[in-house]
């Protein structure tokens, strides 16, 4: 056998070896095929083709940039989205922040029991992102959201490290995101509210719409997707099956 036979022989060993690394690195970063245990992954509906393998990262770091009150509370909004399916096994949430400024009735609207959730509340940067850091590595948790203002690549690498030993997704809602530098978070995302749709002539405020933007992802494509909350889960606001009937409820 001559040496291209050898030569083509190397190549695809290293191929090889190329490919079970950077699935081995995905399945670190929250990544896996879906099995039957995984009922409690969140499905997002077209937004899912941007992720790897198709289906939204797990066990990963998401950093939420905001800019106003207003995206706050859309993001708040779309977090809850997360969280019932991450919970719908009875799992627990710890939500962290400088105050509290989350209303623990409106998680219901997400099928999210409030007595599930605890809510840790300190002024103290620093004591805000020890929280966060020591939550993280709590193994059985369904989530940890922490809110806060900057955060440097040290510090979200040692959230991220703290997240691969205890498989915890976490949710950093970044509330002062002047600064976008390069951090170890898996995916970047920006929320903002809608007006919601209001259908057959109904009265009242209609089903929670946003402006989801996926800035970044890893090994990913980002992308920009108008998404309602209704029956239960996201759908695009163009999808024929989120007519509103008098068995729906509104949010209020």
């Amino acid at each position: 056998m001559g040496n291209g036979f050898w030569a083509s022989s190397m190549l695809t060993n290293k191929a090889d070896i190329l490919f079970q690394l950077q699935k081995e690195i995905l399945q670190l970063q929250g990544f896996r095929r879906l099995t039957s245990d995984d009922l409690i992954r969140p499905v997002l509906g077209p937004i899912d083709r941007s992720f790897p393998y198709g289906m939204f990262p797990l066990a990963s770091l998401h950093e939420f940039l905001t800019g106003s009150p207003e995206d706050i509370s859309a993001t708040s909004g779309f977090i809850s989205c997360l969280l019932s399916s991450l919970m719908s096994k009875g799992g627990v949430t710890v939500w962290i922040a400088p105050s509290q400024t989350m209303f623990p009735a409106a998680f219901k609207f997400f099928n999210v029991e409030p007595d599930k959730i605890i809510f840790i509340n300190t002024k103290k940067t620093k004591e805000l992102l020890w929280l966060i850091e020591e939550t993280l590595k709590c193994q059985g948790l369904a989530a940890v959201v922490g809110e806060v203002a900057e955060i440097t690549f040290t510090v979200s690498r040692r959230l991220q490290l703290a997240i691969e030993q205890s498989r915890v997704s976490g949710f950093l809602i970044r509330n002062k995101s002047g600064n976008t530098g390069a951090n170890a978070c898996t995916a970047r995302w920006k929320i903002s509210s809608r007006s919601s749709l209001i259908t057959n002539e109904m009265p009242g405020i209609g089903f929670p719409v946003w402006n989801i933007e996926l800035l970044k992802v890893r090994n990913g494509k980002p992308g920009t997707w108008e998404m309602q909350w209704a029956n239960n889960k996201l759908h695009p606001v163009t999808d024929p099956n989120i007519v509103s009937s008098s068995e729906q409820r509104k949010t209020g």
